[in-house]
């Protein structure tokens, strides 16, 4: 029992800005599955859409489906007020909004079966608004984010850290919190996030893992900070010298204090 540390508490700010970064990736994911499910009503009877907006998860793409919901409506706009609806969106240049005009009037409609396109547009209508108010969310929980972050005393050592950008910062200081003491060496960080390669043996054949019992979204920061499995580097591998150069300058920040 003698070896048990007691619990030392992070700040209230870290806290704070720990709850808020993980309802951002949470908002985030629902707006993934949301974009996802818009796309599949769209494909339904109007897919042409889909062609002339790359990026789904946009404000421009909401409005867009929001007042033209269908391939007969949009092909109904003059061309003026296509034009301005664009640029009140920042479309502005000239090439891509002549594009997609042209695109809509020469268009040939998927069906014209209202039992297919009735239910499917006014889904997409509905799901456009909560798209574009989840957007509207995103934005207001991130301007927050920011705002908590820049006030604290760390986030310098976390901006420097490579790869760490206005969204993985934040979560990477929070991962470490406040009590740097609580982690006495690189090792104990990675046990405690679950990305500790574990070796299993059985006869003559091993296999490493990672821990499975650890807080998944603590876990999900470093694996989303050691990037993609595209770029061939095993999480662990990363995470031994992502963990030694973060201890090095928290131990570098605290002895400078």
């Amino acid at each position: 029992m003698h070896k048990l540390a007691p619990i030392v508490p992070d700040t209230v700010a870290v806290r704070a800005l720990a709850q808020l970064v993980e309802c951002r990736r949470k908002l985030v994911q629902d707006r993934v599955d949301l974009t996802n499910s818009l796309t599949y009503y769209l494909k339904s009877y109007f897919p042409q859409v889909l062609d002339w907006f790359k990026e789904k998860d946009s404000h421009v793409f909401c409005d867009f489906v929001s007042k033209w919901p269908s391939l007969k409506q949009v092909q109904r706009a003059r061309k003026k007020t296509f034009v301005d609806f664009m640029h009140q969106h920042n479309v502005r240049y000239a090439d891509v909004i002549k594009q997609r005009f042209t695109d809509t009037k020469s268009a040939m409609p998927l069906t014209d079966n209202e039992g297919v396109v009735v239910p499917n547009q006014l889904m997409a209508e509905l799901e456009a608004n909560q798209l574009k108010v989840l957007l509207q969310s995103i934005e207001r929980i991130e301007q927050e984010i920011n705002k908590r972050y820049r006030a604290m005393v760390d986030r310098k050592i976390f901006d420097s850290f490579p790869g760490a950008g206005a969204q993985l910062a934040p979560r990477l200081l929070v991962a470490f919190g406040s009590e740097t003491s609580r982690y006495e060496s690189a090792s104990a960080m990675q046990n405690y996030a679950g990305i500790a390669p574990v070796v299993e043996s059985s006869g003559t054949r091993s296999w490493t893992h990672w821990r499975y019992a650890c807080l998944k979204f603590l876990r999900q920061t470093f694996v989303e900070w050691a990037g993609p499995p595209s770029a061939g580097v095993p999480v662990a591998v990363v995470a031994v010298g992502v963990t030694e150069f973060a201890k090095e300058r928290l131990e570098l920040h605290v002895m400078r204090c």
